[in-house]
């Protein structure tokens, strides 16, 4: 049984999901239970395969726990059960996939403009939350060009703005910074931590010196457990520790 606290915007409680073919089990994600904190970012990490995506996907929505649950809160702490009413997720969360999938022959701002109508923005308030985005992503002088003509780094940038359009109290990232050069992961290190400080984050990375730089706290997923890092400096030693004595196993 999890705690409840006013502070928690996203609670994971006893999710379990298996996936079959015929009568075989194929993959199970087993009893998984976690908080993430408004003003606060935490970090999971794992191999493929250990069942980070599924849990990433059940929070957003795109499918539903075999059993267990997943509870969103907005800033007023109204709880929704996202395994009851998966399309509250879209309204409370905003994702940024690891894998930017924005449509190429469309203009950044028609792009943010149909975002924003998605999530039912008003005619002003798209503008406002247009022009702020476009501000803080440095988009505005990119607004009038089209997707496939941006840089790896500009279309992620793109696709911070679309997951903040409605201005959500919570963010999952998967992967946030795949594929960027250095300079453009300074730059989205910055972009994380600002957002962190008012929002819950679940950032999902293999790159574990990230979850030391960015995160409060962090899990571990393997082979469809959860298991919390117990020391953030020494992350890298614990996931060792863990991956290779399941391994022997």
């Amino acid at each position: 049984m999890l705690i409840k606290r006013d502070d928690d915007l996203i609670e994971v409680e006893n999710f379990c999901k298996e996936y079959k073919s015929h009568s075989k089990t194929l993959f199970k994600v087993q009893d998984v239970s976690f908080t993430i904190e408004k003003g606060s970012i935490t970090g999971l990490v794992g191999p493929n395969g250990s069942g980070k995506s599924t849990v990433i996907k059940a929070i957003c929505g795109f499918h539903y726990p075999g059993s267990g649950h997943i509870f969103i809160s907005d800033n007023e702490n109204n709880r929704a059960d996202i395994s009851l009413q998966n399309h509250k997720a879209m309204e409370l969360c905003g994702y940024v996939p690891e894998i930017t999938k924005l449509p190429p022959d469309i203009k950044v701002i028609d792009f943010l403009t149909y975002a924003a109508k998605c999530h039912n923005l008003s005619k002003e308030s798209t503008k406002e939350r247009i022009k702020k985005l476009c501000n803080d992503f440095q988009l505005s002088d990119l607004i009038n060009n089209l997707i496939k003509n941006l840089s790896k780094g500009q279309q992620q940038r793109v696709s911070f703005a679309q997951a903040l359009i409605h201005n959500p109290p919570n963010l999952v990232l998967d992967e946030p910074i795949n594929g960027l050069d250095p300079s453009q992961i300074i730059t989205f290190r910055s972009y994380i931590k600002e957002l962190g400080k008012t929002k819950a984050i679940l950032i999902s990375t293999h790159i574990l010196s990230e979850v030391n730089n960015l995160c409060a706290k962090a899990f571990i997923m393997h082979q469809g457990q959860l298991h919390q890092v117990q020391n953030l400096a020494n992350i890298e030693k614990e996931y060792l520790q863990l991956t290779s004595a399941e391994e022997r196993k």
